[in-house]
């Protein structure tokens, strides 16, 4: 079957090709270095200021609190129930501080995001099509929209942490038996990547309302009814989001692969080169992760303009 490329966009058969279609996509955005340029400025403008602010305020709480720091290094995976004790008494000593904290820093780094990611958003799409409305406002609502929606499937993800230890782990010690903690972990990995998934199969038309609002000029209630409305269109978007889904999956993978690297050679490294090589991990995780999210944006951009064509 003859597949032809249209403006990053594979026909067949007279039919849209949505993954497909993404894999030229990444092509184009890799022909063009000035979106993903873009996308980490706008990013990292934001994440290094916000890590240091919370590196500058955990310190603070370090200081201020007096930790067994001994028993700390001494905990060892032969003895879980140990450092699962050792980690109790610290957090004890930790949270009330750590709570402290987040009430004030938490919403201001979140209504930072907010406003610098509908602004950086901005700049990137206009960057990919200078077709597009600037709607910097409404940007602002929907990402705030998407913020709470986040945080509810964090909650839910907490619950089910939560669940999943009372059946493994403090319900089999109340009655007298040992943890489970193999189906513990094998749960908690399970049950993180099902939610993880499902966000990606539902979360679609949060991401895709911004760019609605600047294909059409609406406002946040147009765009969000929009976004619900895509006819054809949606099965095509909910395919790339979840192929999103998989990809970050696969980067988080990949980055914990490299992290491991240096480690069979412990007694050969020294903490420095430990330090930085996971470092560069981090940052080409980022590096990476920021590309693939222009390619999401640019890519829902390619599809509505062929469905409008």
């Amino acid at each position: 079957m003859e597949q032809i490329p249209q403006d990053g966009v594979v026909v067949a058969a007279g039919t849209v090709r949505g993954t497909q279609s993404f894999v030229h996509t990444l092509s184009e955005c890799w022909r063009r270095p000035s979106l993903t340029a873009l996308e980490v400025l706008w990013r990292w403008a934001y994440g290094v200021p916000a890590l240091l602010v919370l590196r500058h305020e955990g310190l603070k709480i370090l200081q201020a609190t007096p930790l067994d720091y001994a028993a700390l290094k001494s905990m060892t995976v032969v003895d879980p129930l140990g450092s699962a004790q050792t980690l109790v008494k610290a957090l004890a000593l930790l949270l009330p501080r750590v709570m402290g904290v987040a009430m004030w820093l938490a919403p201001l780094l979140v209504v930072v995001w907010v406003i610098v990611s509908a602004v950086g958003r901005t700049v990137v799409l206009r960057r990919a099509d200078k077709r597009l409305h600037a709607r910097v406002g409404t940007l602002i609502v929907l990402q705030a929209v998407r913020v709470v929606a986040l945080q509810g499937s964090f909650a839910v993800w907490f619950w089910c942490m939560e669940r999943v230890a009372e059946w493994t782990v403090t319900g089999p010690i109340a009655l007298g038996g040992e943890p489970n903690l193999v189906g513990y972990f094998s749960l908690v990995i399970v049950a993180t990547l099902g939610l993880f998934t499902l966000w990606a199969v539902v979360s679609w038309a949060l991401s895709v309302a911004p760019l609605v609002a600047m294909l059409r000029g609406l406002g946040v209630v147009g765009s969000l009814a929009a976004a619900f409305r895509l006819g054809p269109l949606k099965s095509k978007l909910v395919e790339i989001n979840l192929v999103m889904g998989i990809v970050k999956i696969a980067l988080i993978v990949l980055a914990m692969v490299f992290s491991a690297t240096p480690l069979p050679f412990e007694s050969v490294t020294t903490p420095e080169f430990l330090f930085w090589w996971w470092v560069g991990v981090t940052v080409l995780y980022f590096l990476g992760s920021d590309f693939f999210h222009v390619a999401r944006q640019v890519a829902y951009l390619q599809l509505w303009r062929a469905y409008e064509d």
